[in-house]
């Protein structure tokens, strides 16, 4: 039997996957027994002949290249699974699916497919399972809702403005997903909370009409002193409002107003990149982008466009590749006459020229993945890229203005409008939503700016819910309708509310500015000189001393660490400045070893600082370790430490641990395109560190310890050479390259993870040849969580010539002298404790001690 058949009781079960297929093999259309057939990542265009296996149940034919439906499908009567997804299909004649009335699972997804065939209406009494995301509907298809007993629909990425109500009226839906909808009914925010929260919605919407909500999050972003305060606080106030350079944005700062029937949500964020670190967080989709742009500072020279245009660009397309972008150019009173002109010119050729080369970039990628010799290993990289294909940046025409001069305010204004009031620009923009929601909203301004509401704006989400209640209209809000309109008011930017996070669960911030406040307090420009600058009353209510801060000062210097007696004293120190004295313990908690407070729940939750416990002494009278358990360690233990990566300096500390790069380790590298985004490694640095808690950490490297195996990590961040290095030493005998490959796909999989937060960004792993010299590279084929990397014994290098092993080169468990035993159904997970998995391996990774000598 052929590599890639299954025999299961007399051939029942057929996988040729990945076989470059143009036509079905004979041998396969001879066996009417035939009960499965997986012909995935093939290069089929026809299945002629499929009739023939009349009792099929089970067919595969994602990722092929089929653009016609095939109409054979409809004599394979007993089938109940049937994938078609990844292909260019456009249309579904009738008279198909009225044959296959036992149709459990359908997937359709990533076609090109705009309506449904009436009588997918026959399947209604079978058909659990339907995707269609990634197509072209425009409205919602009808036939899906005869669909009695569906259970999971998935419609994402497509063009749905209105959902049916009548879609979750019935009991049968479990799950449900709609994200990249311009949905305006209901709003995508709603979509965002749940199957609950919809049909929550449209229980709202049954006694009353809905209202439209005319409402832009507007994004102010650029370089530090290029006038977005005064931009914005001369349009909140209708007339020029000059802002002093001592009273610039520290972190971001939140407004509110209306033009017209449009509110408008101002986010002006600061420009000093130490506090980029926390803007990814808030810079969100469906918003208007004003860039700021100094252009008395701005020169026609690459030096100054990359610092005050193309950092914002890259970032934006990385984050938000379907943002809206309006670039202002300030300043214009103090340039000559003709340099304004002259550099709008400028900057937006080299803005189309960075879009440009993003563009061919992206083709290059997708040809040369297509070119390869075996393209069909390639098939899921290529779906991403033609994705990010179709997500590009709008760049709207540079706006000039004088922020001293009022006419130049109101042009602005009236082009901000202009654009809003575009539907092709912004289909978001009205969303329709239950009378309810916006009484609750109205009624939660009013709480968060009474007198008697501090101005942290912190509010305990029961306490909330009974002020809320106690007005005469909202007698009847529940907690359930509360908590989804919180999730809506979340969503647009009004408040924050973090439900996933344990510890603020139950913490409405009725005042976002405050939660940016809570972030400043640890990730600001020159927190040195805030930690120099802590009072002696602050050290002594600290049990500290001025001795203690000098050595907090050098350690955080050399280390980019602080010790929590540290952390306490500097936010004491800032918080009672501002008169916020009343909710320090709240904030930091209660003891050093007591109850946690909220700030460190937010930046670990962002990934911004890394707690680091001294190591620990186990507990000699302990009883055996269970898995799973933590370990029993004797009392005693040390003050907690936090490392904050992004404050981190170069040192030599790791490369002296590691002891310099092997020509025999085994090496591999993740290329980012356009680049590695700002702030990216520092958090991998925290979520790599949190699982592997041996590590050495320096400001573009890092090396972790698991099972006393070494791994380093180094960031290279150049243009057009942007990736991440990893290298780990060979092992001395061939069957430890399993535990080997799997530490590296671990570290690779937490690196996958964390860039999905950068729609726009591209990752490709690779290996370098292993001759000296040699420039080629090994691209990695999709890694799907189903299969090893490779099954072949020998690589050979197609520049070289030269013959590897394949264990050198990819993650490959040698032969074994004895068959190995079945291995049960995998998942890739990361946890703090646990198990990284990758096809049949593992990677047990237990507690390990802390070193940061």
């Amino acid at each position: 039997m052929r590599p890639g058949q299954e025999q299961e009781e007399g051939l029942r079960e057929v996988t040729l996957s990945t076989q470059r297929l143009r036509v079905l093999p004979s041998a396969v259309l001879s066996n009417p027994t035939l009960e499965s057939l997986d012909l995935d990542r093939n290069k089929l265009k026809h299945i002629t002949g499929i009739s023939k296996l009349c009792n099929l149940k089970k067919l595969i034919l994602s990722k092929n290249e089929i653009v016609d439906f095939p109409d054979e499908i409809q004599s394979l009567v007993y089938l109940e699974k049937l994938e078609l997804n990844q292909n260019q299909i456009r249309v579904i004649p009738e008279g198909i699916f009225s044959h296959l009335s036992r149709l459990k699972h359908l997937r359709l997804n990533n076609n090109r497919l705009c309506a449904l065939p009436r009588d997918l209406a026959a399947c209604q009494g079978s058909l659990q399972y339907l995707n269609l995301s990634n197509n072209l509907f425009r409205t919602f298809p009808q036939p899906v809702l005869q669909l009695t007993n569906l259970q999971e629909l998935h419609v994402q990425n497509n063009a749905l403005r209105q959902l049916p109500k009548e879609l979750f009226q019935g009991q049968s839906l479990k799950m449900f997903k709609a994200n990249g909808n311009p949905l305006k009914e209901p709003p995508s925010e709603v979509c965002a909370g749940g199957l609950q929260q919809i049909l929550n919605y449209f229980t709202q919407l049954q006694d009353c009409s809905g209202q439209e909500d005319r409402r832009v999050k507007t994004m102010f972003l650029g370089a530090s002193l290029a006038g977005k305060s005064t931009i914005c606080k001369s349009l909140k106030q209708g007339q020029t409002k000059l802002v002093p350079e001592e009273e610039r944005t520290v972190g971001i700062e939140i407004s509110e107003f209306r033009i017209e029937d449009f509110t408008f949500l101002f986010w002006d964020f600061a420009g000093q990149l130490e506090y980029y670190m926390t803007h990814h967080v808030f810079i969100t989709p469906q918003a208007l982008v004003i860039l700021v742009i100094n252009l008395h500072m701005y020169q026609t020279n690459d030096d100054t466009f990359k610092d005050l245009v193309g950092f914002w660009i890259n970032n934006l397309s990385m984050r938000v590749p379907n943002s809206v972008v309006l670039p202002v150019g300030t300043h214009t009173d103090c340039c000559q006459e003709g340099e304004v002109e002259e550099k709008r010119r400028d900057i937006m050729f080299k803005i189309t020229a960075m879009l440009e080369e993003r563009k061919s970039n992206l083709s290059h990628f997708i040809n040369n993945l297509e070119d390869s010799e075996e393209p069909e290993f390639y098939v899921d990289q290529w779906e991403r890229l033609k994705e990010m294909e179709n997500c590009t940046l709008t760049i709207l025409n540079l706006v000039p203005i004088n922020c001293t001069d009022h006419r130049d305010i109101k042009k602005l204004e009236a082009i901000i409008l202009e654009h809003v009031k575009n539907e092709e620009l912004f289909p978001e923009v009205v969303r329709v939503l239950p009378p309810v929601y916006r009484q609750v909203e109205a009624a939660i301004v009013d709480v968060a700016q009474s007198e008697e509401m501090a101005d942290h704006g912190m509010m305990d989400l029961q306490y909330l819910l009974s002020k809320l209640s106690h007005r005469e209209h909202l007698a009847n809000l529940g907690r359930e309708l509360l908590q989804d309109i919180l999730r809506y008011l979340h969503r647009i930017g009004l408040i924050i509310w973090y439900e996933e996070i344990k510890h603020l669960e139950n913490t409405v911030f009725l005042q976002p500015t405050f939660l940016i406040t809570m972030f400043k307090l640890l990730v600001r420009y020159r927190l040195v000189q805030q930690l120099e600058s802590i009072s002696v009353d602050t050290l002594i209510g600290e049990h500290s001393t001025i001795r203690d801060r000098s050595n907090w000062v050098w350690t955080f210097k050399s280390k980019a660490m602080l010790c929590h007696r540290a952390v306490r004293a500097l936010v004491k120190y800032q918080l009672y400045s501002k008169g916020m004295q009343d909710i320090f313990e709240e904030i930091m908690g209660h003891e050093p070893h007591g109850r946690r407070g909220k700030l460190f729940s937010l930046l670990e939750h962002f990934e911004i600082c890394l707690e680091v416990r001294k190591a620990e002494a186990l507990n000699p009278e302990a009883s055996e370790f269970v898995p799973g358990k933590p370990w029993e360690t004797a009392r005693g233990h040390g003050e907690s430490w936090y490392l904050f990566p992004t404050y981190l300096n170069q040192t030599e500390e790791v490369s002296e641990v590691w002891g310099g790069d092997h020509p025999e380790d085994l090496h591999i590298r993740a290329y980012f395109s356009p680049e590695i985004p700002e702030g990216f490694f520092q958090r991998f640095l925290v979520k790599a560190c949190s699982f592997y808690s041996t590590h050495w950490v320096a400001k573009v490297t890092c090396l972790l310890i698991c099972n006393g195996k070494p791994l380093l990590i180094k960031e290279n961040n150049q243009r057009a050479y942007s990736y991440l290095e990893l290298r780990c030493r060979k092992p001395a005998e061939r069957m430890e390259f399993r535990s080997a490959w799997d530490f590296l796909i671990a570290i690779v999989f937490i690196s996958q993870k964390l860039s999905e937060q950068w729609p726009g960004l591209h990752v490709c792993v690779k290996t370098p040849c292993r001759t000296a010299g040699c420039p080629a590279e090994l691209m990695w084929p999709d890694m799907d969580g189903k299969n090893i990397v490779t099954k072949e014994e020998v690589k050979t290098c197609g520049t070289c010539g030269h013959r590897f092993r394949a264990e050198l080169l990819l993650p490959r468990v040698p032969e074994q002298p004895e068959a190995l035993p079945a291995q049960p159904p995998v998942h890739y997970y990361v946890t703090s404790y646990g198990t990284a998995t990758f096809g049949p391996s593992h990677v047990h990774v237990n507690r390990q001690n802390i070193s940061s000598e």
